[in-house]
């Protein structure tokens, strides 16, 4: 498909959004065009690929100005991404204290993105007093908007009795629904559920799909955990997981790769 656009035609977010699966080049200049036209959604977008460099060249500082001008306007995930610029240092000096204001704001508008970030950085203590309670109220907020990364982190806190009544059953619950809903630590997470009730091909089932999406972080550690698994066919999970570490990560990925499979 090819899209013509003259100045005049300015589209909204959903159009724009489908323009960039489509064309990014031609995506950049209607958004840039809509964003000059104060179309919010568009101010938004604008930051995002500026961020990512898709049709357009990579500018981190400008695209927090453009996240910046789309949250002052009540645009919730721009806020929410300003929040990531500080926190990240994308486009300025790393400032956990801003993050953690934008975020804060994010959430008060009910975003579950803001909800979760806010969550870790109480969690953490960075730019906020830690507080293991609030950030479990936030994590609450945003599973119950459908957040799978929350739902999985609400599990661990109901699991360990953290800052809460001990509750396994309830954990289980909010592991299997982040699971379903996509995030490769709450599938993680499930499938440790399900091999302790000997439910070894579902538990291998959910270890496959996290392993298919999970980030080099998870893999790193995740790793190691599965080289103690109990059960075979769990613990033969640990060589491809350090088989997809080795590929995404550095030569020390490599290494332990090699080393493990010296080992056998």
């Amino acid at each position: 498909m090819t899209w013509n656009l003259r100045r005049e035609e300015v589209l909204d977010g959903d159009q724009l959004r489908a323009m960039l699966e489509d064309s990014p080049a031609s995506a950049a200049r209607a958004i840039l065009i809509a964003a000059q036209a104060n179309i919010v959604d568009a101010q938004a977008l604008l930051g995002q690929i500026l961020l990512d460099g898709s049709g357009i060249e990579c500018d981190p500082a400008l695209a927090l100005v453009w996240f910046q001008i789309a949250a002052r306007r009540g645009h919730a995930m721009a806020q929410n991404m300003a929040g990531r610029c500080h926190e990240h240092g994308w486009g300025c000096e790393p400032d956990a204290a801003k993050a953690a204001e934008h975020y804060r704001l994010a959430a008060e508008d009910g975003l579950d993105w803001g909800f979760y970030n806010y969550g870790n950085l109480l969690a953490t203590g960075r730019g906020v007093n830690k507080d293991q309670a609030r950030a479990l109220a936030c994590y609450r907020k945003a599973a119950e908007l459908g957040h799978a990364k929350s739902m999985n982190l609400v599990g661990r806190y109901l699991e360990e009795g953290l800052c809460c009544d001990q509750d396994l059953a309830g954990a289980y619950d909010w592991y299997q629904r982040s699971a379903e809903g996509g995030d490769f630590r709450g599938q993680f997470s499930y499938a440790a559920v399900l091999a302790e009730q000997g439910r070894i091909q579902e538990a291998v089932k959910w270890l496959q799909t996290a392993l298919s999406i999970g980030n080099l972080k998870f893999l790193r550690v995740s790793r190691q955990v599965l080289l103690h698994a109990v059960h075979p066919e769990i613990h033969r999970l640990a060589l491809d997981y350090h088989a997809k570490a080795a590929h995404l990560g550095d030569e020390t990925d490599a290494a332990t790769y090699r080393d493990l499979l010296n080992a056998l």
